[in-house]
Parts: C-alpha cells; sequence; structure tokens
C-alpha cells in the first residue's frame, strides 16, 4: 500500500515493467519531484487504496483483454506491446474473500481453466503475488499449489525462480513474504511462472532481502530479467 511512497526504492533496479498488489489507485499517486513516472499504468480494482497495479518504466504498453473475467480476483489478463517482444501477462494479486471455498490459489486455479486457451499461446508470464505455497497443500482445499504447478507445467509454463536456481517446489531459500513483518515469519508466496520460449531467455532471478525491504512491506521484491 501507499505505493507513492516506495516507488523510488524500487526503482532504483530500473524495471520496464513493475506488478504491484495491495496498489493505491492511479489519482493517489502523487510522487516526489525526482521519482521517474511511468509511461503507462494498468489499475483495477473495487478498493480505492489497495488493488492491483501494473506500470511501465519502458516502451511497454497495456491493454486489458476483453476476455477479462470481472469475478476472478485480482487476475488480469493484458496483453503486452512495444516493447523489444509482445507477450500475453496475467498479473495476478490472489484474494478473492467473497469465494472462500476458492480464495487464493483457488483463484489462481480458475483462472488457469478460463484462460487455457490463451495461456495455449507463446509467450505467456503469469506474475504477482499468489498467496501459496506447497507448505499449503494439506489444507483441505478444492485445490491447491502442487495442482496449479502441474496444471502449467501441462501448458508448458514454469516458474522462473524455481528454474533459474534448480529448486523443486517448496524447496524455495529466498522468502517473499513476512508475515507482519517479522523475520521468523517467512514464506515464498509471489512468482512469476513463464511459458518455455520465455525461459530459454531467463537471465537472471534475485529476491531483496528482509534488511533491505522490511520498513517499506511485508511483501519482498522478486525481480526477473529475460534476454532482449
Amino acid at each position: 500500500m501507499a505505493f507513492r511512497k516506495k516507488a523510488e526504492f524500487i526503482l532504483t533496479y530500473k524495471p520496464d515493467i513493475l506488478i504491484v498488489p495491495e496498489c493505491e489507485h492511479p489519482d493517489k499517486l502523487k510522487f516526489n519531484r525526482d521519482v521517474p513516472i511511468p509511461t503507462d499504468i494498468l489499475w483495477y480494482g473495487s478498493n480505492q487504496n489497495k488493488g492491483l497495479g501494473v506500470f511501465s518504466y519502458s516502451d511497454y504498453r497495456f491493454q486489458l483483454l476483453d476476455i477479462h473475467n470481472a469475478d476472478l480476483k485480482i487476475i488480469l489478463p493484458i496483453a503486452v506491446t512495444g516493447g523489444s517482444i509482445d507477450f500475453t501477462l496475467l498479473a495476478i494479486w490472489a484474494y478473492n474473500p467473497s469465494d472462500p471455498s476458492y480464495n487464493y490459489i483457488g483463484q489462481v486455479w480458475k483462472a488457469i481453466y478460463h484462460y487455457e486457451q490463451l495461456l495455449s499461446g507463446d509467450n505467456i508470464i503469469l506474475a504477482g503475488d499468489f498467496n501459496s505455497n506447497v507448505f499449503w497443500d494439506k489444507l483441505q482445499r478444492k485445490c491447491n499449489h502442487t495442482m496449479v504447478v502441474e496444471k502449467l507445467a501441462a501448458l508448458n509454463i514454469y516458474s522462473t525462480y524455481h528454474t533459474y536456481l534448480n529448486l523443486s517446489q517448496g524447496q524455495e531459500v529466498h522468502p517473499t513474504y513476512f508475515m507482519y513483518r517479522h523475520k521468523i515469519r517467512p514464506y515464498h508466496i509471489d512468482y512469476c511462472f513463464a511459458s518455455a520460449a520465455l525461459i530459454t531467455k531467463l537471465d537472471n532471478v534475485e529476491v531483496g532481502t528482509h534488511e533491505q525491504w522490511t520498513n517499506y512491506s511485508d511483501h519482498i521484491p522478486l525481480i526477473v530479467s529475460f534476454k532482449a
């Protein structure tokens, strides 16, 4: 939340695209004078203080696709164009308390099936806050993290973090979330999945640290780079 107060810190990494869950509405984004202004913004949500923001700091431009299903909260199918490569992005903040049987990872599960034809194409990225890990597979839910990972693999879509570090799901060594910002409550719940064609262009994956980011958020940035 309050992205306007935090943008300058993540922008030191000079990102082409930022996906920011729990982001305030663009009308509230009054940046300091020395903070770069995004070249394009796509924001979606019902709470002006807490939606999903996608920001371009490059030539990339965004268009929310007409097939967007507003019942899947909050997962946005976006055509990304204008940069070195065009691709389809599913920007994700998996949170829908009004659908308790499919909250959190259940929303991603539903979205994969709803957008399956779209995800069968080339140059696909799913990224954001999945609110999930195999740690919670043991919970009695209609779907779980492993089911989502296996379904994406069937579509030739894979986690960039796990591919780059050659780790299995559940073996993460870099938390992306610290509950209540406590270092003793670490979880890896933020992901970037990419289709096989983009995986071959994967250049680097890194995750910030608790020490770097705890003053700004309970989430830690996941930074993924692809070769042009």
